[in-house]
């Protein structure tokens, strides 16, 4: 619980240093420019006459002129004229903030995978002794909401202004996290995580797929083409492994599909309560995930089962086991509120892309962790599902810019 609490206390300072550091940016080049402009030669003639001062300004008026008439509409807050001039003050400072923009985009980035790396760990030891993914799901969302409850209680972070709106705007997007993160729960509750997270390195087909057939939207041929050797890939190590199970496998691919809307749906929803950041929206998600998920942990498993298991674990592991819980269900919030404020800065296609690199260190760090034994085909075809998601991110990149 401090270690959540020092996270939120973190994320409220890199937004502090990222801010501070465009600001000194800017500074420096308004200090930059004033040296110029009062470096200047002057002749020993005095003043420029005023024909001369007046034909120094009619280009740039002419400039701002023809300015006016290519900037789009609705622009002229966030576009002053003087923004467009190549070369001047706005290019550089627009070069400094973009510098800090991916800066912090990184570090959340590093942040979010290391602790996902963490959650997936002691994830898997819980669910090894105590095989009840529908209460474990359950936890970790009522450990992140306590968490967020207690970090607006003590101020620590701002709560926001919520109105019926937007919790109907929030609900499919809970849905939809509820769906798969118990799908992907009971996935890894059945096989290992490196095989659920491969199976999983497959959520940019479905997003294409679903934002073509669902959405309407339509994509260049590289991008389908790329989708190849993610298909073939995650088909080849689900053929070839060893520990293959059909509820493990159904669970990953559910959770792909339910990821895939929870991102799409999640990213409007942002840009429609744009005075709900990425840590209160992911807070709010929490909460109401939990309120879809609990009726139906008890009536799935129930607590006769979560008693007998937990002292069956206990007598496994000992005491021990308590903290690999709190530890599974607090990294759970940890990672998933670090990779909320990250989506509030990038485009879904983007997320989902960070999302499959993200498999690379937790389908390595399982393997050694869990000494997973892993067949020379069956990492080929792992293989060859991450060298086609490198594939597709680099042809989106390339569409998107």
């Amino acid at each position: 619980m401090l270690f959540s609490f020092s996270l939120s206390a973190f994320s409220v300072f890199l937004d502090f240093l990222f801010s501070f550091l465009l600001r000194q940016a800017r500074c420096t080049l308004c200090h930059t420019t004033s040296s110029t402009s009062t470096s200047l030669p002057s002749t020993h003639y005095g003043s420029p006459s005023p024909r001369a001062r007046a034909s120094s300004v009619q280009p740039l008026q002419s400039l701002q002129s023809n300015n006016r008439l290519l900037k789009p509409s609705g622009a002229a807050d966030a576009y002053p004229e003087e923004s467009v001039i190549p070369g001047g003050e706005q290019d550089e400072s627009t070069t400094a903030k973009a510098a800090a923009q991916r800066l912090k985009i990184g570090t959340y980035f590093v942040l979010w995978w290391s602790l996902n790396v963490v959650f997936n760990i002691y994830n898997k030891k819980v669910l090894n002794v105590f095989p009840y993914p529908w209460l474990t799901s359950t936890l970790s969302l009522a450990a992140g909401s306590t968490i967020m409850l207690l970090s607006w209680a003590t101020r620590l972070a701002a709560a926001p202004e919520l109105d019926v709106e937007f919790w109907k705007n929030l609900a499919p997007v809970a849905l939809a996290h509820t769906i798969g993160h118990v799908a992907a729960t009971v996935s890894m509750s059945k096989v290992a995580v490196s095989f659920t997270h491969i199976i999983k390195s497959s959520e940019p087909a479905f997003s294409v797929l679903i934002s073509r057939f669902l959405l309407g939207e339509t994509f260049p041929l590289p991008v389908y083409l790329s989708l190849l050797p993610i298909i073939g890939g995650c088909a080849l190590t689900a053929a070839t492994e060893l520990n293959f199970n059909v509820t493990g496998f159904v669970g990953a691919m559910i959770s792909n599909i339910a990821f895939v809307f929870r991102n799409i749906f999640s990213k409007r929803g942002m840009v429609k309560s744009n005075k709900v950041g990425g840590m209160n929206y992911y807070a709010c998600l929490s909460m109401l995930s939990l309120a879809f998920l609990t009726p139906f942990a008890f009536a799935v498993e129930g607590p006769k089962l979560w008693a007998s298991g937990w002292q069956q674990a206990t007598q496994t592991v000992g005491q021990q086991f308590f903290w690999w819980v709190m530890a599974q269900s607090v990294f759970y919030h940890l990672y998933n509120q670090v990779s909320y404020m990250s989506l509030n800065e990038i485009s879904p296609l983007t997320f989902s892309i960070g999302n499959t690199m993200k498999r690379v260190t937790v389908i390595v760090s399982s393997i050694i962790v869990f000494h997973t034994p892993v067949l020379p085909v069956n990492a080929v075809g792992a293989a060859i599902a991450i060298f086609g998601t490198f594939l597709y991110s680099q042809v989106s990149m390339t569409i998107q810019n």
